[in-house]
């Protein structure tokens, strides 16, 4: 439940237009709703200031339909990770305003009630690597940041990156995605004065071994300010990159 919905209930309760009683019955997910196969935290949102996010593998189409409606219940914004197009399916018979952003695999419900002045960078090696990097693309904007896209400006082109250095220099953060050795995040940080988030990716040759070889290059980078998510995490790199644009829009 939102912030703005309990002080709603609040104010109401104090001027007499709802009994407390009524408004406890709003509250009566809190802090989490059992639904038997998953005990949705209702109370996320208030705690962290983003509602619970679903994670698709290993749940079935009904399961994630069941935690998707009752998030949806109670926020303004819900994402299904890694979700796959039959759970999508089954989502949206429950949830007729769901979404599927194909490239990220991720399902989304509703629009954050909120937007905050600040942009998020999101720079990946290669097209291969841009399905993590649009999993990070759409966390960012659920969060009610904006997200500006920079795809194949790897390092074997870094001509391609340096054309774009105004726009990343804009931004409260930067996610940057790789695959095969991982160096471009070590190159943006050394050029630029904006925390960077590093996202190894399971793309490469025999010896990238799933993701090993970038995240070793990423956690072994001598640029300060970099970060470092896990293999893949998409997500992991936007919800932190959307908590820092928050506080440089909070900030401004």
């Amino acid at each position: 439940m939102r912030p703005e919905r309990i002080e709603e209930l609040l104010r109401r309760v104090a001027a007499g237009e709802i009994s407390p009683e009524e408004a406890l019955r709003e509250l009566r997910f809190l802090p989490f709703e059992d639904l038997g196969y998953a005990k949705v935290d209702h109370h996320r949102a208030l705690r962290r200031g983003f509602p619970e996010v679903i994670f698709c593998p290993g749940k079935t189409p009904q399961q994630v339909a069941g935690v998707a409606q009752s998030l949806a219940a109670a926020a303004d914004v819900v994402l299904a990770t890694r979700a796959t197009r039959e759970q999508f399916e089954a989502v949206a018979a429950v949830c007729p305003e769901a979404e599927y952003e194909e490239a990220a695999r991720i399902i989304r419900i509703g629009q954050p009630a909120r937007r905050y002045k600040a942009k998020v960078a999101v720079l990946c090696a290669g097209t291969s690597d841009m399905p993590v990097a649009e999993e990070a693309r759409v966390t960012v904007e659920a969060m009610g940041c904006e997200a500006v896209p920079l795809y194949d400006v790897g390092v074997a082109g870094l001509h391609r990156l340096l054309a774009h250095r105004h726009t990343i220099e804009e931004a409260a953060a930067l996610i940057v995605v790789a695959g095969m050795e991982g160096a471009l995040p070590s190159v943006v940080g050394g050029l630029f004065s904006r925390p960077v988030i590093a996202v190894p990716t399971s793309v490469g040759y025999g010896a990238n071994f799933g993701g090993l070889a970038p995240l070793l290059t990423m956690l072994n980078s001598c640029a300060s300010g970099v970060a470092v998510v896990n293999i893949d995490n998409g997500y992991g790199a936007g919800y932190l990159a959307g908590m820092i644009a928050r506080l440089a829009a909070r900030d401004q």
